[in-house]
């Protein structure tokens, strides 16, 4: 079960050779959903079995071949705060390796537009809030995932750069904090809202009385369901061809306890919820600020609650099948 968002309606991409990379993660497989949801059939994807995106012979072999006209980037290697910390080498070769030799590609074999899906993360670890687009290099990185977002950095600069010096059409998208169909519930290594969703369902199901949950409760977040965003990339692909980045975010912001109350409303856990102030409350609010987006047209369509009631009925059709 997903929700489509709104798709607008489709002039340049309808007809078109489009390449999604990185299809099968949370971001890709939406963009697929909603272009195929838009009447757009030809869509290229790989397996990493199929293309080496970190292999750069291969990946020119690949639009050589195809010759995309459209290219959607989603694809990157991605982990929680213990990969990032323990793995650094590996998460700022790999996504160096990929943005490099894709955005290359696109250029060299003749694409017409690439998008390129960056992180909120790239954002000063300080920046006012909410976060604008003109914060980006402004102050120091958070450090536990400054590899990650250096990675990510470049290669908006790069899309930049080649805008600059080639005149080639590629844009940046920084999007908030995603959810969905999808998502990754493993306890150890997911993010806030999949982490709950997995938490109050395993709590219902063993009859508990209590959830306890980290910190205070204070912290507040943005979310943006994952078919949203990928209403936002098909949107911008055909309306916008600047070098400046764009947020893509909801533009609200929920605290962790209220998102806590909606999650355990749509799984239907009825006990007590507990927080532990002595457990860390992370960054005390991170928000994108959207104007630029909405000025251009665009607005997010899904609604929390709504998001949280599609994204708990994927879970468990698909329980069975998830990390522990």
């Amino acid at each position: 079960m997903s929700i489509i968002s709104s798709s607008p309606s489709l002039s340049l991409l309808k007809n078109a050779v489009i390449y999604v990379a990185g299809h099968r993660g949370l971001v890709g497989s939406a963009i697929c959903r909603a272009l195929e949801q838009a009447g757009c059939r030809n869509i290229l994807t790989r397996t990493h079995a199929e293309l080496d995106l970190t292999d750069q012979a291969a990946v020119r072999a690949f639009f050589t071949d195809k010759r995309p006209e459209y290219v959607f980037l989603s694809a990157a290697k991605v982990g929680g705060i213990h990969a990032n910390d323990s793995m650094p080498a590996d998460f700022i070769r790999d996504n160096l390796l990929i943005q490099t030799n894709i955005i290359d590609a696109a250029h060299q074999y003749g694409s017409r537009k690439l998008l390129f899906l960056g992180s909120s993360c790239i954002y000063p670890k300080f920046a006012p809030q909410p976060m604008k687009e003109e914060h980006l290099l402004t102050g120091e990185l958070e450090p536990t995932n400054e590899w990650y977002a250096i990675a990510k950095i470049a290669g908006i600069k790069m899309c930049q750069a080649y805008h600059k010096q080639h005149g080639f059409n590629a844009i940046s998208l920084m999007p908030t904090n995603l959810y969905g169909p999808g998502d990754n519930f493993d306890l150890k290594n997911s993010h806030v809202l999949p982490a709950l969703i997995r938490k109050f369902h395993e709590a219902k199901e063993q009859g508990l009385a209590q959830v306890e949950i980290w910190g205070t409760g204070t912290p507040k977040r943005e979310f943006l369901h994952v078919d949203d965003l990928a209403a936002a990339c098909i949107f911008l692909m055909e309306q916008y061809n600047e070098p400046e980045i764009v947020n893509v975010g909801s533009g609200q912001e929920v605290s962790i306890a209220e998102l806590a109350k909606l999650v355990a409303e749509a799984v239907g856990f009825q006990g007590a919820v507990r927080y532990n102030p002595d457990m860390p409350d992370g960054t005390p609010r991170k928000f994108l600020d959207v104007s630029r987006l909405t000025e251009l047209g665009w607005t997010s369509q899904i609604t929390l609650k709504q998001g949280i009631a599609d994204t708990y009925a994927w879970f468990l059709d698909n329980e069975h099948g998830l990390r522990k």
